[in-house]
């Protein structure tokens, strides 16, 4: 791979998990940008969040972005609402390959509903803020996806070893 590999998708589809797995196996850097974010600040995204509003985290996220898009061929794993800036959408699909995790609604509330470091999902009712969060995001990380990976019905390491065999064919045959 010459370019970065961003993956996107909703908060549980399993970004970091798979984009660990995906980097080793392709022998590749790995960057997490939430991670980033929060190395920078010396914050956690729900501090961030509670002080600046989910406005001045997109601002801290699309700053990380751009930083991230230096051509350097690295795995990068992204937080799930990246794709709602037009300008990080751009950012993402004139910069590196893009592959979308996506997963079920009942896998994405089963995998997020043990994790508190989650601010959006800080509700009542987390199971309907996540259809209603897929419901906006959904257009956006398959306008900029290159290729789709549902990652419902395999391990994560599967769905890692699903990616890099599409990428590693579609690098042979162009």
């Amino acid at each position: 791979m010459s370019q970065p590999i961003f993956l996107v998708g909703p908060m549980g589809a399993g970004k970091s998990t798979i984009g660990k797995l995906l980097a080793a196996q392709l022998q590749l850097p790995f960057a997490d940008s939430d991670k980033v974010l929060e190395d920078r600040t010396g914050a956690d995204i729900p501090w961030i969040f509670d002080v600046e509003g989910e406005a001045g985290f997109r601002k801290r996220e699309h700053e990380v972005l751009l930083d991230l898009c230096n051509g350097l061929p690295q795995v990068i794993a992204t937080g799930g609402g990246i794709v709602l800036l037009p300008e990080n959408r751009q950012l993402l699909i004139n910069n590196g390959l893009v592959v979308y995790l996506s997963a079920s609604l009942d896998q994405l509330v089963e995998r997020t509903s043990k994790n508190s470091n989650r601010p959006l999902l800080q509700v009542a009712d987390p199971r309907t803020k996540l259809q209603e969060i897929l419901r906006q995001r959904e257009q956006y990380y398959r306008e900029v996806a290159d290729l789709v990976c549902d990652t419902d019905d395999c391990t994560p390491k599967q769905a890692a070893q699903m990616v890099a065999d599409h990428l590693l064919a579609s690098t042979l045959s162009s």
